[in-house]
């Protein structure tokens, strides 16, 4: 339960940034959403250093602490503080125009990814050190998954019940700029919250986590550039980080486009998105179906399949509607229909989201036999630049796709012209989903399979074995393949 709040603060800060920052620059202040999306794609650029950055320091650190939790605690206070700026410009700013608004956004857009970075990435390279085996770290990534989701489903069930529902004035009510202080109050409070819990709660641990065992080097951004090179010399650690990097830069497109889908295309009110909450059953249908799906099939293969189901079934909704075979807009059953899909689709992410950090945590074992080096913070570092292109160069598709349909600004769903609409529909629906074959090209030729990853483990702990013994010392490189 303590890992699994920890996913909480990254949930609900892209739940926030993947759903409204967009659309709030946009429709509601009338920023251009080319310059909006900007801006959130040089704050992604930063993370490009701060992540291994961190990752390095993380791995290095010495401390009563441990490597991991210094750095968690220090998140804290600018993640919240950040996340409640963003959402709240001060009236000069909103006056300012949009270059205005751009330093606004980018200024603070990139202290809550730099905070974001000191806390996950730490986070997540707990995970790989609470233990080694290749199921049981599918369980604890499970875990936070499972946490995740029902923080997150619950957080958005609140937030548009009670912070943005619809007015005579207003509908829908995501289009007032009233309530967003509230929302960035209300996200910053629980992001502080579980930040601190997750990061107190956990420290029982450090006495069992894996510690440097040579001298710590001082920190120098050579070495940063030097573990990265050895980290990126990983073939295996390179297919993922790319496949990867493309597929969350996509679903962070479709993401940050899914509000105007959903709002202009279908029509849909946040009384009726409310539901789509429903679509958590799909995330625990997953979690109950991992286990046996992992033992059945090779973790490489369960993710091709979620990747090319994810690609077809984007474009197979959008063309019904198209043919006219759904029902009409404003109806029930059209919300019944949609809702079903965003089950069946979020089924679908959850397996692909637990096998990728699972994977993530076996190339580290091939890492360690490979180069005798263990580079947990580094190697989730990486990941965890990945998964932000969810938030981040996702939105930066999203803005230019709206900006290239010339979409207009601050207007109700009934004064869009059809024909934008439907173009709106063709982008969202055909075109985009179409790229998830780059990352399902890229995962085809992952070759660390579960009896590979069993001969490494077995190599690794006769090495670890004989370190203890004193036949080996830690960190020495032996060819244990011959």
């Amino acid at each position: 339960m303590i890992q699994g709040v920890g996913a909480i603060p990254d949930t609900f800060k892209n739940f926030a940034f993947g759903t409204f920052l967009l659309l709030y620059y946009n429709q509601v202040l009338g920023m251009s959403a080319g310059l909006a999306s900007l801006a959130l794609g040089i704050a992604v650029l930063f993370d490009a250093v701060t992540d291994p950055v961190v990752g390095s320091v993380s791995d290095n650190l010495k401390s009563p602490l441990g490597r991991r939790h210094p750095l968690m605690y220090l998140a804290a206070l600018p993640l919240a503080a950040s996340l409640f700026l963003v959402f709240v410009p001060p009236d000069a700013v909103k006056a300012g125009g949009d270059w205005v608004l751009f330093a606004w956004v980018l200024f603070f857009s990139i202290l809550v990814r730099g905070s974001m970075t000191l806390f996950l990435v730490p986070w997540t390279s707990l995970m790989a050190e609470l233990s080694d085996d290749y199921a049981e770290r599918t369980t604890i990534v499970t875990y936070r998954y499972l946490f995740g989701w029902i923080g997150g489903a619950t957080f958005t069930v609140c937030t548009y019940t009670f912070i943005f529902p619809s007015s005579d004035e207003f509908s829908p009510g995501h289009l007032n700029p009233e309530p967003y202080p509230t929302f960035a109050a209300v996200l910053a409070v629980l992001v502080f919250a579980a930040v601190l819990f997750t990061t107190h709660f956990s420290r029982r641990e450090i006495p069992y986590l894996i510690q440097p065992v040579d001298d710590t080097p001082r920190f120098s951004f050579a070495r940063v550039f030097e573990e990265l090179i050895i980290a990126l010399r990983n073939r295996q650690f390179l297919i993922v980080f790319m496949a990867v990097l493309v597929g969350s830069t996509i679903g962070g497109g479709i993401g940050a486009l899914d509000i105007y889908l959903n709002t202009y295309f279908w029509e849909l009110t946040p009384e009726d998105l409310r539901w789509f909450q429903i679509s958590i059953i799909g995330a625990v249908l997953a979690f109950a179906v991992v286990p046996w799906v992992q033992k059945s099939f090779d973790k490489k293969h369960i993710i091709l399949v979620t990747f090319l189901f994810l690609l077809f079934d984007g474009i197979f909704i959008i063309n019904l509607r198209f043919l006219d075979v759904l029902p009409d807009n404003g109806t029930n059953l059209l919300v019944i229909v949609l809702v079903a899909n965003s089950l069946v689709r979020t089924f679908a992410g959850t397996i692909y989201g637990i096998m990728g950090a699972s994977i993530m945590a076996d190339i580290l074992d091939y890492q360690e036999y490979m180069t005798g080096r263990r580079q947990e913070g580094m190697f989730f570092s990486a990941m965890s630049f990945s998964g932000k292109a969810t938030s981040g160069l996702g939105i930066v598709i999203a803005g230019f796709v709206i900006d290239l349909l010339q979409f207009p600004r601050g207007v109700n769903p009934s004064e869009v012209p059809d024909n934008m609409v439907t173009e709106l529909g063709i982008a969202i629906g055909v075109v985009i989903p179409l790229l998830y074959l780059i990352p399902a090209i890229l995962f085809s030729v992952y070759r660390l399979t579960r009896s590979e990853h069993k001969r490494i483990h077995d190599a690794l702990q006769e090495r670890r074995e004989r370190a203890l013994n004193g036949d080996l010392e830690l960190g020495e490189i032996v060819d244990l393949r011959r």
